[in-house]
């Protein structure tokens, strides 16, 4: 067992850092104050590959494993977490048309989302069906050679800014839960496609949210992803490496509050000495960095277990979801309560990151459904065994 980065790793890594700090690092402040979402930066990033991370390489992805993803969300989070958010959330809707979609498909949206030319968004959640997903409303109707939809998706990232939509719509009866969602891909601009009112979010601001409305929106029968009641289990599917994606954008979080909070201590004085030198602040740093460090290591442990095909992969992507984004909220908010007063004003980014990495315990799926879905599986016979 060796947990050191290898040399291709640790190349990822300089990457990544190099364009975050060049890319983003200058801007990151001003796309939050402004609710700017950097377009031409995501596609810059994705000349890097950024885009298409675990992409098959035949169709234009660097092929990675979620290991080697984390590793480099964690890097781009640490200059700004929301906008490497929107990153992971493209990547998850690219791969669940790439690894489900027709062949045709994959060649007429991937390679194009592969390089950052086509933006995606993920339409799962609904005003009325967040946690309880396989309760969503939205109708998918057979006519012919095509689907018919209506309804609509709520908190969707990137709505109206991206050009293709990843949509879970209900082909089964009312009552078919799970079973009867079916998934779909379509162009952004479809007619019948509307969109509503930039959400006024606490963060994640370098990147929009809006709702998605359909009405008779017609989808060509050969855009559905798969078979017809699959939808679900695909968006699922996407969800185990999204929960990856997002707690490694708190560990970069988590990360760059870190490294601002030390270098704070040792330039602030005050009772005339740093504050480096305060026991009860050099404890906050210790435990600070203890729960970086065991978060980091979980989520690297779920990646591993993903990428092996572990038959508990699911469970450790739920456990390193919900540890990894409570404890680094708490990190970010020490983070802050370091840096006192200045730690609540904008002049520092230490509130930005408080903001940006609060919505992670909410998104992809809530950490109370992360509870849920550990214990379920749990209680099963021999999975406390295997898990271990």
């Amino acid at each position: 067992m060796n947990f050191n980065l290898t040399e291709d790793q640790l190349a990822y890594r300089e990457t990544a850092r190099a364009f975050a700090e060049k890319a983003m690092a200058p801007h990151a402040a001003e796309w939050d104050a402004e609710h700017i979402f950097p377009v031409d930066v995501i596609r810059e990033g994705g000349k890097l590959g950024f885009c298409g991370l675990y992409l098959p390489e035949a169709l234009g992805g660097l092929g990675l494993s979620r290991l080697d993803t984390s590793i480099i969300i964690e890097e781009m989070s640490a200059v700004c977490p929301s906008t490497t958010a929107f990153f992971t959330i493209h990547n998850m809707a690219a791969w669940m048309i790439a690894s489900f979609g027709s062949e045709a498909l994959r060649q007429q949206y991937v390679t194009r989302m592969a390089t950052g030319e086509w933006l995606g968004s993920y339409c799962l959640t609904e005003p009325g069906a967040g946690s309880d997903a396989a309760s969503l409303r939205t109708r998918a109707e057979r006519d012919g050679d095509h689907y018919v939809l209506n309804g609509g998706k709520a908190f969707i990232s990137g709505a109206g800014s991206t050009q293709v939509l990843v949509v879970m719509a209900r082909t089964g009866a009312v009552d078919s839960g799970a079973k009867g969602v079916s998934a779909f891909v379509l162009p952004a601009d479809t007619p019948g496609i509307h969109y509503g009112k930039l959400e006024d979010k606490m963060g994640w601001h370098s990147q929009p949210t809006r709702q998605v409305m359909f009405e008779n929106v017609r989808v060509p029968a050969d855009h559905r992803l798969g078979e017809e009641g699959e939808g679900f289990r695909f968006a699922m599917k996407g969800l185990d490496g999204g929960r990856i994606n997002i707690a490694s954008c708190s560990l970069g979080g988590a990360h760059g509050a870190l490294l601002r909070a030390r270098d704070y201590l040792h330039e602030r004085q005050q009772f005339g000495r740093p504050l480096a030198d305060f026991q009860a602040l050099q404890f906050k740093l210790a435990d600070m960095t203890t729960k970086l460090t065991a978060s980091r290591q979980m989520v690297r442990l779920a990646a591993f277990k993903l990428d092996n095909g572990d038959p508990e992969a699911s469970a450790h992507c739920a456990m390193a979801k919900q540890f990894a984004t409570d404890a680094c909220f708490e990190v970010c908010n020490e983070a802050l309560q370091i840096h006192g007063g200045y730690g609540y004003i904008r002049d520092y980014p230490l509130e930005r990151y408080v903001r940006d990495l609060r919505v992670h315990q909410i998104l992809e799926g809530t950490n109370e459904i992360m509870r849920l879905i550990i214990a379920r599986r749990l209680l099963e016979p021999g999975v406390a065994e295997a898990i271990r």
